[in-house]
């Protein structure tokens, strides 16, 4: 199988695509036919060295993936033929840029059958990393003030439509030429971060979705007994002591793979609810150019390899 690994850090260049042996499941695993698998910025920053995550090379990066099941291993709760999308392993190696990946089955969950593979594998580490912090943690509900950073990001623009779908007021930061955008996917207030300081213009939020590493500047948007949601600064013990010394609550999150999560948004999805956006596709071969327009910082949405 053709499968896209690094031998070194560096810049996306040092992305290759090789031949390697297709693995085989064991007891609840399953082998999965890649159709199509998203680019993170967390992808960019492992493969660069900034976030050794996996260590030395080489290795694979990638964990977004949409495909159809090949095999199943024994005791394995899909069966080949079943479309499936997931985040497995994260964060040990997957290789998600591949024709084919190995993942325990209670990782995956049944893809969106409204959307094809493209879109379904840009859900699922964004999406994950947004209900974990707003559903699992912060446990949004109707009426909640709810402001997200980069709304018109991967994970913001999926946090905008997972707020809203709980009934929340969403009040989203994002570039002036991304408003019609982020309006368009429920928020009830646009802001520029460019030209408008969030500090003065939001007070007495709920809850923040920090993806910026701007845990202190949040938090004083936060209203006592709020939650401060950071995505960037989840092992950060100062800033959290800080946060729970002013009277707010701070939720880390580093996301994980988690099949039940993925079976409830495949439902939003499917009635409408959540929408993932995909800016543009690149073939597996081109895996280099769709790293490069993610790390530029300049993406809508997300960036998707197609296999």
């Amino acid at each position: 199988m053709r499968a896209v690994i690094q031998k070194s850090f560096g810049g996306p260049e040092v992305l290759e695509v090789v031949e390697r042996d297709r693995p085989k499941p064991l007891a609840g695993e399953v082998l999965v036919k890649v159709h199509a698998s998203a680019v993170n910025p967390v992808d960019v920053a492992v493969r660069s060295g900034a976030f050794p995550l996996l260590g030395e090379p080489p290795f694979g990066v990638g964990w977004d993936i949409s495909g159809v099941v090949e095999e199943a291993g024994p005791g394995a709760g899909f069966e080949p033929g079943d479309e499936v999308y997931g985040m497995p392993l994260f964060p040990r190696a997957a290789t998600g840029y591949a024709e084919y990946v190995l993942a325990p089955s209670g990782q995956l969950a049944r893809k969106p059958a409204s959307l094809d593979h493209v879109h379904a594998a840009a859900i699922p580490l964004a999406a994950l990393t947004a209900w974990q912090g707003l559903v699992r943690e912060a446990g949004v509900k109707e009426g909640d003030r709810v402001l997200i950073h980069r709304a018109a990001g991967g994970v913001g623009h999926f946090a905008v439509q997972i707020a809203k779908a709980r009934g929340a007021h969403v009040i989203a930061l994002a570039s002036e030429s991304r408003h019609d955008f982020v309006r368009g996917l429920g928020a009830d207030e646009v802001i520029d971060y460019r030209t408008t300081d969030f500090t003065e213009a939001v007070k007495d939020a709920d809850v923040v979705l920090d993806s910026t590493a701007q845990g202190d500047l949040s938090l004083g948007v936060v209203r006592p007994g709020g939650v401060l949601i950071s995505i960037l600064e989840h092992h950060d013990a100062e800033l959290a002591a800080r946060v729970e010394a002013a009277g707010r609550r701070f939720a880390g999150v580093s996301v994980e793979p988690d099949g039940a999560a993925l079976e409830a948004i495949a439902e939003l999805v499917d009635a409408g609810v959540i929408s993932p956006y995909v800016q543009e596709t690149f073939p597996l071969e081109k895996a280099g150019e769709a790293h490069e327009l993610v790390g530029s910082g300049r993406v809508q949405g997300k960036i998707v390899l197609t296999v």
